[in-house]
């Protein structure tokens, strides 16, 4: 969210490696009611102890985000995000939280779930955005992919934007706010649009004119500072690296990885691209993100390449056709299509939590069916 963390850096990467790491937000929940917890300020210390600055605050009290180390495989990745989940599972269960893999609190927040963290810079977003902070209590899933050189940033950004949709689709999990069924299955996507800064950004000549607009965006008082640049996809201020932002966090660490793998190909293949393909009006991609939030994989999507509207299964599938030389150079093939491919049959966050509501019509069956287990695995004890 309001961070503009990178995957921390640790050990040296192989030259010319594509590196990928991935942030995580996650819900503080109460381990007897099922309310939102806003403990942060009890959790954080024990979760620093175990995992380093790897674990940060964030904007709600009832939140917290943990960061990978910026990994070359993607074996590696699953090993810290399993091991970063279950240190916090450690960390919050002395006082009487556990950690829900959402990207909304599916019932009735209240004024718990809307509690600002003490942090200066989350209180001056909240004096100066009053009503609109407090209502974000909402967990994304941020991917870094390691970028040559800045301009390389600018040139892979133009042509990912058009791929974010799909990506959104893919890892959409969060179909209830406020007790209710928004229809939406990303309805995250949708409350965090209503940041000025938030969306699918626009193209860009070079890294200077993107520079130029995120400075003009600061001078005018729109924006708080830099980290506020809240586009679907943008380039890292502090370390080569695209952060694409579009994600809502994931119930497992197999669908992170899918979703990770998936888009470091991506950005491999848009690297690739010489020349880059024209780039698509932002209007039109604002309007293809709203209907991958809206749909997710239950009806079409909008291909990336020709903007037609197709069945959600092909759009992935021609997808991961056309990455298919990349996945195989990275040595993500296998990992990553069979990832992909059990999302879709098996469905994304959003159904899932669909599926479970219609089994018990209870939504704290399906807050419970989101807990983070002691092995980071969600399917804990139901709070």
């Amino acid at each position: 969210m309001p961070h503009n963390h990178p995957a921390h850096r640790v050990g040296e990467p192989e030259p010319g490696a594509l590196l990928v790491g991935a942030e995580e937000e996650f819900l503080l929940i109460d381990a007897t009611t099922g309310r939102p917890a806003p403990r942060i300020a009890a959790v954080l210390p024990d979760a620093l102890e175990l995992a380093g600055s790897q674990a940060q605050e964030e904007l709600h009290q009832a939140q917290i985000e943990l960061a990978t180390s910026p990994c070359a495989d993607l074996a590696d990745l699953r090993a810290e995000l399993l091991g970063l989940r279950s240190k916090l599972v450690l960390a919050a269960a002395p006082h009487e939280a556990v950690v829900v893999a959402s990207g909304t609190y599916p019932a009735e927040m209240g004024a718990a779930g809307r509690l600002i963290t003490a942090e200066d810079r989350f209180q001056t977003m909240a004096r100066e955005n009053s009503g609109l902070a407090r209502e974000q209590l909402i967990c994304g899933c941020h991917i870094h992919v390691s970028v040559p050189d800045p301009e390389s940033a600018i040139r892979a950004m133009n042509l990912l934007r058009r791929f974010l949709p799909v990506l959104c689709a893919l890892a959409a999990n969060s179909p209830y706010w406020e007790g209710r069924d928004t229809g939406f299955d990303s309805y995250r996507t949708e409350v965090w649009a209503r940041w000025p800064s938030a969306g699918p950004p626009g193209a860009f000549e070079s890294r200077a004119q993107y520079e130029g607009l995120v400075d003009r965006l600061v001078e005018s008082g729109v924006i708080l500072d830099r980290a506020m640049a809240y586009f679907d996809v943008r380039p890292s201020d502090r370390f080569p690296t695209l952060e694409i932002r579009i994600a809502d966090v994931m119930p497992t660490v197999d669908d992170v990885v899918a979703v990770a793998g998936l888009a470091r190909a991506l950005v491999a293949w848009c690297l690739r691209q010489e020349p880059p393909a024209p780039p698509l009006r932002h209007e039109f991609l604002r309007a293809a993100t709203w209907r991958a939030a809206r749909s997710g994989l239950g009806g079409t999507l909008v291909d990336p390449l020709d903007g037609t509207a197709r069945p959600a299964g092909d759009v992935v599938e021609g997808l991961l056709e056309r990455v298919g030389d990349d996945l195989e150079r990275l040595g993500d093939h296998t990992v990553v299509a069979g990832g992909v491919r059990a999302i879709v049959e098996g469905g994304n966050g959003a159904t899932r939590q669909r599926r479970s509501y219609a089994h018990h019509r209870d939504l704290g069956d399906v807050l419970g069916a989101l807990i983070l287990g002691p092995d980071g695995s969600p399917g804990g004890d139901e709070a």
